[in-house]
């Protein structure tokens, strides 16, 4: 089984928290290549930061892509996964779409933490495009800054410990998902802490990833997710422009 994982940021140190986690995750006989944004932001927090991840993200896939069975995309907020899905004849999975799978099949309701407040909003649209959203309590994310994206997880981590316990305590959450690359790691690390369950984003997806690679179902040739028609184009690098018009 060999997954493409891709960082849609342009921080090296996420990309490698993601590595780590990823690893951790994985079956012994899984192989995991890594991808990072060549260019972008730091981190995603916003749905516009998030346009320009994934248009990022589905260059790296269109050239990547070969001899991997199975693409994650490694940002909470999934940019570029619904694209993705319908670009590409491999499964493509994000890390929100898969957290939310585990949350739901864990029963009950889910609260989500993350690393900002503002990146809520985009956070809580996610989910209730998931379809999702009544099972959803709330989002609790940090109000301070933090040095570096690649360590906010250490430096927050008795503020992110404390938000878990608010959203067990006052928000009646059933399990937790801890939101976004930068935490990739850290459900693991605290879950002694906390009296429910903590979902970390990378490894859901991985996981899942290596479930619909396993399940080896035959790619769209029809419906409104199958490949786009044929039609001009300019300007798209070869790796993507090679993905457009592929049926006829």
């Amino acid at each position: 089984m060999n997954i493409l994982v891709i960082n849609p940021n342009i921080s090296l140190s996420v990309t490698e928290l993601i590595h780590n986690e990823a690893r951790r995750a994985a079956l012994p006989d899984t192989r995991i290549t890594m991808a990072t944004a060549p260019f972008g932001v730091a981190y995603i927090e916003t749905p516009g930061e998030a346009a320009v991840g994934a248009y990022a993200t589905l260059q790296l896939l269109a050239q990547q892509q070969a001899d991997h069975d199975v693409a994650v995309i490694a940002a909470f907020g999934d940019p570029g996964v619904a694209a993705a899905k319908e670009l590409l004849d491999i499964p493509v999975v994000g890390l929100t779409e898969s957290a939310v799978a585990a949350a739901f099949l864990l029963g009950g309701r889910f609260a989500i933490v993350g690393i900002s407040q503002r990146i809520g909003a985009w956070y809580v649209q996610t989910v209730e495009q998931l379809g999702l959203s009544s099972r959803m309590t709330g989002y609790r994310g940090l109000k301070q800054g933090f040095a570096s994206v690649g360590t906010v997880q250490h430096e927050a981590r008795e503020v992110l410990r404390e938000m878990c316990l608010s959203c067990v305590e006052q928000d009646g959450a059933d399990s937790i998902i801890l939101a976004g690359a930068p935490l990739a790691g850290l459900a693991r690390e605290i879950a002694d802490d906390v009296p429910v369950p903590l979902i970390d984003g990378v490894g859901s997806a991985i996981r899942m990833a290596e479930a619909l690679g396993r399940a080896g179902y035959t790619p769209r040739r029809s419906g409104a997710m199958s490949p786009p028609p044929m039609k001009a184009h300019q300007g798209l690098q070869d790796g993507l422009a090679s993905l457009i018009g592929r049926q006829p």
